[in-house]
């Protein structure tokens, strides 16, 4: 079976992310798609085993094979914990119901590593480019400023929240290069701050719910052999 085929066949959940989900779209901005699927348990059976991730087959679409997907939501990764969040669903089986039900599952205190550490690398890359250019790319630094917002009220909260909100004129402001640089730079230092402080007291346990996840995955794949 081909991998557009599994994606084809077998999708469980898909979304809309980027930009369109985080409520910060313009003329102009791409559709981005993001899915899962359940590979046949059948297919694990033979030497070669399913694709743990498929590019396409439509443009800017990209899915994850379920127990690749929940491994690295576990690991609380951040742009699958998003893709988890996403208020734009465009389809969802029975199976994908149960992954939704199952967000709170994969939210732990890990996020402030992976979210930060994301963002760590995010901002060395647009100091290079100040250093280099001049100027850094400002559609990136908007993106990196909502991670920050969303991490730290993810901390605070216990919940993950996509759309921006009020900040979207402000964050928008930063991608068509309207604001100092020194100024974003001191908002990015104070959002990780932040996030550092929310760290101390947030409701988020300190591991994820690894046995319910796994259980569910059971569940799935023992379904999938029975569809045969």
């Amino acid at each position: 079976m081909r991998p557009e085929d599994i994606v084809r066949d077998h999708t469980v959940y898909s979304c809309v992310m980027g930009s369109r989900a985080f409520g910060l779209a313009t003329e102009g901005s791409d559709t981005d798609r993001r899915g899962v699927f359940l590979a046949p348990a059948p297919l694990f059976w033979r030497f070669e085993k399913p694709p743990e991730h498929v590019e396409g087959p439509g443009e800017e679409e990209f899915s994850w094979e379920l127990e690749r997907f929940c491994a690295l939501a576990l690991r609380a990764n951040p742009n699958i914990l998003e893709c988890l969040h996403s208020p734009l669903v465009e389809r969802v089986t029975d199976t994908g119901r149960e992954l939704l039900a199952l967000r709170g599952a994969f939210l732990s205190r890990r996020v402030h590593t992976t979210f930060i550490r994301y963002a760590v690398a995010q901002r060395r890359r647009l100091d290079a480019d100040v250093r280099t250019t001049g100027v850094p790319r400002w559609k990136h630094a908007m993106h990196l400023l909502r991670l920050l917002e969303s991490a730290r009220d993810l901390l605070r909260t216990g919940e993950l929240r996509i759309g921006v909100g009020e900040s979207r004129e402000a964050l928008l402001a930063v991608k068509r290069g309207e604001v100092p640089w020194p100024e974003v730079e001191s908002r990015m230092t104070r959002l990780a701050a932040e996030a550092d402080t929310a760290l101390d007291r947030t409701p988020l346990p300190d591991e994820p719910d690894r046995a319910r996840v796994e259980d569910f995955l059971v569940r799935a794949r023992r379904a999938s052999v029975r569809e045969r």
